[in-house]
């Protein structure tokens, strides 16, 4: 499995050499890529069926429980299928769609990456492996959003994206981090074993509104969904691929996962039920004020992902039961309405509904898979649509509260998801061509085959829906730890409630279509309303954060070192000061400490003599001098204490530092002297204060017990271990030896930097400005 996943890594960099041979002659050799993982993943059908899991285990940073942990079950073979079966037809249209662009190789690139981080999502059992596919999942979506990048709107669009999943990931990041201490374990097969430990656990709550970020924000959940619509400025694969069958469900996904861990508790199951509750009534609503088919598909995959998150929450078996089948069929009868979208707006130049109509008499393949996509989409017999809203149902009439209320807002919900699909699938196909259009060519068959291919297999489904029985669906809930034995999957269940239900929904998906028209006045209601809107109330916050950021920047940012320092030194002083006031208990045993010597002495007064010459001088070189001897000061102290190492790395450091000043004097500004009294004393005040409370501390620390076994240690194994007879070098080669390697790393760039200022050449308008 790990090679599968690295395949399309692995490709994506193949793409740097054959790039412009993929551009021109081989345009249909990326679809190879993701049809021959379908195929690989195929194989796997027999096993997942019979219901084995295969898993695959790599070492990696072991010490910290992190390994490349893969796990094939019925929910992650599910997905494999979507990712990699999809993917192949996305890469099929995308060669003739993108033909012409002379970025194509590039944007295969992405798509590779893509695929192979969502395959490593869904295929991880250890939590932290997860967390990484999931970045790159943000990573490469956003290259693929933004692949337009001379637009503005694309590139902003793409911003959007990467800055909500990016803080979703960062959530995610720290309730792994949360769940694996709790669970004593990272590996999530494992931790269902835990999960009476976890549920006892204090920081559940805590773990649960991590997990509930990453994935509300990933699967667009209100409010939080606003990024998905705008993510719609991405090229018509992009919005195939990600938006429908494959990166928002990845949401969807680690909740289903971690519902055998997390699940069944008040909590989880109320926060996901509210959420998804509103989600999917709030974008259902939305689609009739959209005029654009991807505006009102954007909105109808909210609402579907705000179902699927809905049925997740209420918990039960037969809600999870249509859970996972809703996946299925969302990804179909989506992914088919993104492609016809696509191929229209490419054939005609447009995507606004209002206009489009008879494209059925040019493009007649096109208009049968829209047909055929939108009664699934519409939940219409003989489709897996309708078997999928059944479940939903019959989800939410098993439940034993607030059965009325949950099923009425199931069945609002539907019906206007069923006018989008209508919208999308029926309209733009039926009444009479406009002129406009007349001249509009038959769109070539890699532009229609793929959606003709989705939308078939929704009715293949629904007609014989003991294919995804035992080989699909039941895997599914056996992997959520639920006896599927007794599931069948019926086209026909008698007349019951269900029934009704979804007569109703039919009906009033109809009645709403031929009622209720997409106009102007209906986008500018809605219009009207955004600035009250999540993303509006965002954008504020955003715009009061930068306005207070600015402030901030005038006042304590303003370009002045000496504010810098000040500022640094003052916060230091107040929080020390509170330190030490607070313990109330701390007195300095003068009686501890050695009695001063002459030579100590005499260093002393060289030393404070020194520091008052630096305050008061006049001349930069004076002053840097006078810096020199209180440097070489402390490396006589040194030497008086028998540290002729560090006494020398002083000399060495003061030495250099005053060269280095030296060499720079004449490209610094001219030497201030502040006249400014008030100031002076400020500061000297200050650095008194500073000064003051680092030999307190230094004596109160002088003063407590020492502490030998550190020092015993060094000493007994700096020779054995390192083979170093000077324990100081060992400490700082061998013991401390990444941190001496930052250190050194540290002073190469500063070095850099000192020598790009040394060189750089300013023009004299340049230095006016400075």
């Amino acid at each position: 499995m790990l090679i599968a996943i690295l395949a399309g890594i692995l490709f994506s960099i193949l793409l740097l050499f054959i790039g412009k041979w993929v551009k021109t002659k081989l345009q249909l050799l990326p679809a190879l890529l993701p049809l021959g993982l379908f195929i690989y993943f195929a194989q796997f059908f027999p096993a997942i069926a019979a219901g084995e899991v295969i898993e695959q285990h790599y070492n990696w940073v072991s010490s910290f429980g992190v390994n490349l942990s893969f796990r094939l079950d019925g929910l992650a073979f599910l997905f494999t299928l979507l990712i990699t079966g999809i993917g192949f037809l996305v890469f099929l249209y995308t060669s003739a769609y993108l033909k012409n662009n002379d970025y194509l190789d590039r944007f295969y690139g992405y798509l590779s990456i893509f695929m192979a981080a969502m395959l490593g999502l869904v295929l991880s059992d250890n939590i932290m492996s997860l967390f990484l596919f999931w970045e790159l999942t943000s990573i490469s979506s956003f290259f693929l959003i933004g692949f337009n990048n001379k637009s503005e709107a694309s590139r902003k669009s793409a911003l959007w994206a990467l800055g909500i999943t990016g803080i979703g990931g960062l959530l995610l990041l720290a309730g792994a981090v949360i769940l694996g201490i709790v669970a004593d374990t990272y590996t999530i097969s494992e931790m269902v074993n835990q999960k009476a430990l976890i549920a006892s656990s204090p920081l559940y709550i805590l773990i649960a509104i991590f997990i509930f970020g990453a994935a509300f924000t990933k699967s667009a959940q209100f409010p939080f969904h606003f990024w998905l619509p705008g993510a719609m400025k991405a090229p018509t694969p992009v919005s195939t691929y990600l938006h429908s069958a494959t990166m928002v469900k990845a949401g969807v996904y680690l909740l289903f996962r971690l519902t055998p861990v997390l699940g069944d508790n008040t909590f989880w199951n109320t926060t996901l039920m509210l959420f998804g509750g509103i989600t999917m009534l709030y974008a259902a609503i939305h689609t009739i004020f959209r005029k654009d088919l991807k505006g009102i598909l954007a909105y109808s995959t909210i609402s579907a992902l705000g179902i699927l998150v809905f049925l997740i929450g209420l918990g039960t078996k037969e809600a999870l039961l249509a859970a996972a089948v809703f996946i299925l069929v969302h990804a179909l009868y989506k992914a088919t309405l993104f492609l016809v979208t696509g191929t229209i707006d490419l054939s005609t130049g447009t995507r606004d509904v209002s206009v489009l109509a008879g494209l059925k008499k040019i493009m007649l393949p096109v208009a049968i898979a829209g047909f055929l996509a939108a009664l699934s989409n519409a939940g219409i017999p003989s489709s897996i649509g309708f078997i999928g809203k059944d479940l939903i149902y019959e989800g939410t009439l098993q439940l034993p509260n607030n059965v009325v209320l949950l099923t009425s807002l199931a069945v609002i919900t539907n019906i206007f998801i069923s006018y989008a699909g209508y919208l999308v699938g029926v309209k733009p196909f039926l009444g009479k061509l406009p002129e406009r259009f007349e001249m509009t060519k038959t769109p070539e068959i890699r532009l229609w085959l793929p959606p003709v291919i989705l939308a078939s297999l929704g009715i293949v489904f629904g007609f014989v829906p003991s294919l995804i029985q035992d080989s699909l669906i039941k895997p599914i809930l056996s992997s959520v730890a639920i006896d599927a034995s007794d599931i069948h999957l019926k086209i026909w269940h008698g007349f019951t409630p269900v029934l009704a239900l979804s007569v109703t929904t039919i009906v009033g998906g109809l009645l709403l279509y031929f009622l209720l028209k997409p106009t102007d006045k209906l986008v500018s209601f809605s219009n009207k309303l955004e600035v009250v809107s999540p993303k509006s109330i965002i954008e504020k916050l955003i715009s009061l954060f930068e306005t207070f950021s600015g402030w901030w920047t005038r006042v304590f940012q303003n370009g002045y070192l000496r504010n810098y320092v000040s500022v640094i030194i003052f916060v230091a002083v107040i929080l020390m000061a509170y330190r030490l006031l607070q313990d109330t208990s701390y007195v300095i045993d003068y009686s501890s400490f050695s009695k001063l010597t002459v030579y100590e002495v005499v260093v002393l007064v060289i030393m404070v003599g020194a520091i008052f010459f630096t305050i008061f001088a006049k001349s930069r070189l004076a002053a840097v001098a006078a810096s020199g001897v209180i440097g070489y000061a402390i490396c006589l102290l040194f030497v008086f204490y028998s540290a002729p190492d560090l006494a020398m790395t002083q000399f060495a450091i003061d030495t250099l530092t005053v060269i280095l000043f030296v060499l720079v004097l004449y490209r610094l500004p001219k030497y201030l002297v502040l006249s400014d009294y008030k100031q002076r004393i400020r500061d000297g005040i200050l650095a008194c204060s500073f000064g003051g409370l680092i030999s307190v501390l230094a004596l109160e620390v002088l003063a407590q017990p020492v502490n030998e076994e550190i020092s015993k240690f060094y000493a007994e194994n700096a020779y054995i271990l390192a083979h170093g007879k000077n324990v100081v070098n060992v400490i700082l080669v061998d013991f401390r030896g990444t941190d001496t390697m930052v250190e050194i790393s540290v002073l190469a760039i500063a070095a850099i930097g000192v020598f790009a200022l040394l060189k750089l050449r300013l023009r004299g308008h340049e230095r006016e400005q400075k």
